[in-house]
């Protein structure tokens, strides 16, 4: 029994599909009508014969190749003004007796590509009211201003209804004047700048990165990570970095110099703001830098609460930044405030400077802490070991509209205490 088709009636609409194409193309090369077709397909006569008038396209004259035919085709062969409305099942077709032009087929490949065009442009712009979009811009375009990523500006306004790929999508597309400028990450990179190593600092075999690495892994994903940040050529004032790698929270402390003496001075400002029980509750475990600067191995270790019979500080290897890549990675942070290449003088800098830095720094939200930000997160691990460590270093927590991850958020505040600017 032959199995019954469904009648187009009781079908409800849907795209064509390659397969119902290509047997389209088949019984048009047999010389089938569109009745007898669409009752194959189980669709109607109209939605074959619109889909044969929609999808032909020219094969000669070879100039016009892969164009879809004209609209007026008065003058040319019968064929191409009514059914079948192309060459298909043309007894010429595959010889030289017709030398009528143009000739149009049907392809079911050449056919589904453009019906696949027109789908996806149908879904280009935005499906928006104009007062909707030009909002949602606005708040976009600020945020972009303000130094933030589009991770950001979708998880800091849910309001929106966005998400980050449509942020970045929107931007590449242009809208409101945007361009992929705004993003700093996307154009901020260049090549990497390649200087001689530096002699490595001496340390006890017990503080090495391999024994730090013998350490049980959760003990390790605690620790923090020390290093120092240069600023322009010709200053001696650095700022010394200490991140915590399960919070993100990063102290931004400046120093007189690349000395031991002024990490150290700086490791004693972080002593005197906890004490050293709070010094021993926090930094449990640092793992440095094997610069000069922290050639001291002893002093530091009893300025972090180090005790006999235990080790609290470990030294990265050298040339091996990525042994600390937390510290390394959010001194990018840092650069959207104080960017290299802008003549920004560290020796200028001041403590309400670094302050400012690391609130905004430390007020961003972090899409590996969910979103949430670093201080939130130090103060739910440390309590009030952690508000006396950011109060003593001026580090406030700012709301979403008060981030200004620009250069121009601290040389603002700097005019606005009569100081002179950093850069120049």
């Amino acid at each position: 029994m032959a199995k019954k088709r469904k009648a187009p009636a009781e079908r409800s609409y849907a795209r064509l599909t390659r397969h119902e194409r290509s047997s389209i193309e088949r019984m048009l090369d047999r010389g089938k009508g569109a009745r007898e077709i669409a009752r194959e397909l189980g669709r109607s006569p109209s939605t074959v014969a619109n889909e044969v008038a929609r999808h032909r396209f020219v094969t000669a004259p070879r100039s016009m190749y892969g164009e879809p035919a004209p609209a007026d085709l008065s003058g040319a062969c019968g064929r191409l003004q009514s059914w079948p409305r192309c060459c298909n099942g043309c007894k010429h077709r595959r010889g030289y007796g017709c030398g009528r032009r143009p000739r149009v087929f049907y392809s079911a490949r050449m056919a589904q590509a453009a019906a696949d065009a027109e789908l996806r442009e149908s879904r280009r712009g935005i499906d928006e009211t104009e007062a909707s979009v030009a909002a949602k811009l606005s708040t976009i375009r600020s945020c972009l201003a303000r130094g933030l990523s589009p991770q950001q500006v979708a998880a800091l306004h849910p309001e929106l209804g966005l998400s980050a790929s449509t942020v970045y999508r929107w931007v590449d597309a242009g809208y409101a004047e945007m361009t992929n400028l705004d993003l700093r990450r996307k154009v901020g990179y260049k090549k990497r700048s390649r200087s001689a190593p530096r002699r490595r600092t001496a340390h006890s075999a017990r503080r090495s990165h391999g024994e730090f690495g013998r350490l049980p892994e959760d003990v390790r994903a605690s620790a923090w990570e020390m290093d120092t940040v240069e600023g322009r050529q010709g200053d001696s004032a650095r700022l010394l970095t200490l991140y915590h790698r399960p919070t993100s929270f990063q102290l931004a402390i400046p120093v007189a110099d690349g000395t031991c003496a002024s990490a150290l001075a700086g490791l004693g400002l972080v002593r005197d703001a906890l004490g050293e029980d709070g010094v021993r509750r926090v930094f449990r475990l640092v793992a440095t830098d094997n610069g000069s600067e922290f050639s001291d191995e002893a002093a530091i270790a009893a300025l972090l609460g180090e005790r006999e019979g235990e080790t609290r500080l470990y030294y990265c290897d050298p040339m091996r930044p990525d042994q600390k890549g937390g510290c390394e990675k959010n001194h990018e942070e840092l650069r959207k405030l104080l960017p290299k290449g802008r003549g920004i003088s560290f020796d200028r800098l001041a403590r309400a400077d670094a302050a400012l830095v690391m609130s905004q720094v430390n007020s961003e939200p972090r899409g590996k802490l969910g979103f949430q930000t670093p201080s939130a997160m130090l103060l739910a691990v440390f309590g009030g070991d952690a508000r006396a460590l950011m109060d003593a270093f001026g580090v406030q927590e700012l709301g979403r509209d008060e981030l200004d991850l620009t250069p121009g958020c601290v040389e603002r505040a700097r005019t606005e205490r009569g100081e002179a600017p950093l850069a120049g």
